[in-house]
């Protein structure tokens, strides 16, 4: 079943465009909240991530593996670490806004552990959250802000034992998600704005391999990110 939900959703990076606009489209068209303003934001960045124990299995009779894996995030190499959010600002609350984030962040095993060729995320983890926002409105241009969320990953899964006789390069869903950020926005007009941005989020993942086998591992994802706010308008 996961197999198909990742075949149907995308083979491509395009799968963050396709999942941010599914997600928002069912934020607008289904339930209404009061008057709000709509902000667009589009962020570049990068990502590292610490060691952590990744288990897996072939299927191939050698039983399930463990070994620690240190990350390469990969944030320059193309396609690069990128990220697209909508924001929805409450008139009732002012301070306080939903939203979906949808980040394209990459890891790959550098070095690559004994008996595996290939191990790497580098189509992306593709983490869409839904978050809660709170910002401390003032008279300055400069508006500080912090939230956090939960969801879900579709990485593009590139995994090979050292034989070769195991290949999987697909797309998944992963499994859960979380993330908490802070940042701070300076607005250039009624329309623009531009943001930086701490993020750290965790991954769940738990994956299938070709042949019946599985992989599974937690990664904590520090990212730094910059981009430009785009308000719609009220609605």
């Amino acid at each position: 079943m996961k197999n198909n939900l990742a075949i149907f959703l995308s083979r491509t990076t395009a799968v963050n465009l396709s999942l941010l606009a599914i997600t928002v489209g069912i934020g607008v068209h289904s339930t209404r909240p009061a008057a709000a303003d709509t902000v667009l934001s589009f962020y570049l960045g990068a990502n590292a991530s610490p060691d952590s124990i990744v288990n897996y299995d072939f299927n191939l009779g050698g039983g399930l593996q463990s070994t620690s894996v240190a990350w390469d995030g990969e944030a320059f190499k193309m396609p690069p670490y990128f990220g697209l959010r909508a924001t929805w600002w409450q008139d009732a609350h002012p301070n306080w806004g939903l939203s979906i984030d949808n980040v394209h962040a990459k890891v790959a095993a550098n070095p690559i552990p004994a008996g595996l060729s290939t191990l790497e995320f580098t189509d992306g983890v593709n983490m869409v959250t839904g978050n809660l926002h709170y910002r401390h409105l003032n008279d300055s241009p400069f508006t500080p802000y912090a939230g956090f969320g939960i969801g879900f990953t579709m990485p593009h899964v590139e995994v090979t034992n050292a034989a070769g006789s195991s290949n999987t390069f697909r797309y998944q869903f992963g499994g859960p998600a979380a993330q908490v950020l802070v940042g701070l926005e300076h607005k250039i007009n009624d329309r623009w704005g531009v943001f930086g941005e701490l993020k750290f989020a965790k991954f769940w993942i738990d994956v299938d391999l070709d042949g019946g086998g599985s992989l599974s591992t937690d990664i904590l994802s520090r990212q730094i990110a910059f981009g430009l706010n785009y308000t719609l308008g009220r609605r």
